[in-house]
């Protein structure tokens, strides 16, 4: 009888300990796609999120996150409590000499459009749609390409330190054809913003983006539903840059990821 009770418990908690899934690495800067019971109710910290009708949901690591991950899974008045660990990461150093003084402090007389890029950027990042395009695999944007900048690594420009930088770059020549990451909805495009230039956001559900930037020219409209490997538009260098590349942005709402934990998947 003691036997068969021991059993049974390891059973139950063995069951409890799978009823969420998880593809993704517990690391700083990564996307997690997570997979529940239909019907839960999904907590990250203290945040409630989306979770799709099979049970899909997503939510990413900060780039400098050092605290576990708590997560919440509510279902039939039950409540299941997951701590993840957090891996640490190691970023590079990227050091630029000889840029014009106005491409590393913006002059004065540009503060405003700069205030208003970044509003618009974030309104479109703070989009809590119900798609679910964000748990299929996304794809490069890109056939051929050389990355020469990463995320997570600190630029200084002429000496001085700048704001880590947040996505990857990927070289190619002007005009190259850019495709769209996976299918999802544009809810922004500029062709002249400040720092970015030729910019472009889709929303994939459940607040995750992706950001295209420096584009040349730009092949889809504000609202437009896209297919993955759809053309958007021609890799330039619009905006701030040294050269002509693609500067990628992954995004869970406002926290900031790296796009390859999401391509690598």
């Amino acid at each position: 009888m003691r036997l068969s009770f021991i059993i049974f418990i390891f059973f139950f908690n063995f069951q409890i300990l799978h009823s969420v899934e998880f593809k993704g690495k517990f690391e700083q800067g990564s996307f997690i796609l997570g997979k529940a019971e239909p019907g839960s109710k999904i907590f990250i910290d203290k945040r409630k999120i989306r979770i799709s009708k099979d049970g899909y949901f997503a939510f990413g690591l900060d780039r400098d996150r050092e605290n576990d991950v708590i997560i919440r899974i509510h279902k039939d008045g039950k409540l299941e409590t997951i701590y993840k660990k957090i891996l640490k990461r190691k970023y590079k150093i990227q050091r630029i000499d000889g840029l014009p003084p106005k491409q590393v402090t913006p002059p004065p007389e540009v503060y405003e459009r700069i205030k208003k890029d970044n509003k618009l950027i974030g309104e479109a990042r703070s989009i809590d749609s119900s798609y679910e395009f964000f748990k299929e695999k996304f794809k490069f944007p890109l056939n051929k390409y050389i990355i020469t900048g990463v995320y997570g690594s600190q630029r200084i420009l002429n000496g001085k330190p700048r704001r880590p930088h947040y996505g990857v770059d990927f070289h190619a020549p002007e005009g190259t054809p850019v495709k769209a990451m996976m299918d999802g909805k544009v809810t922004l495009v500029e062709e002249d913003m400040y720092f970015t230039g030729g910019t472009i956001i889709f929303d994939h559900g459940h607040g995750i983006s992706t950001l295209f930037m420096h584009m040349k020219d730009i092949n889809v409209k504000l609202g437009q539903l896209v297919k993955q490997g759809q053309i958007i538009g021609t890799l330039g260098q619009t905006g701030r840059a040294t050269g002509p590349h693609l500067d990628v942005r992954l995004n869970w709402y406002d926290v900031k990821l790296d796009p390859i934990s999401i391509l690598g998947q």
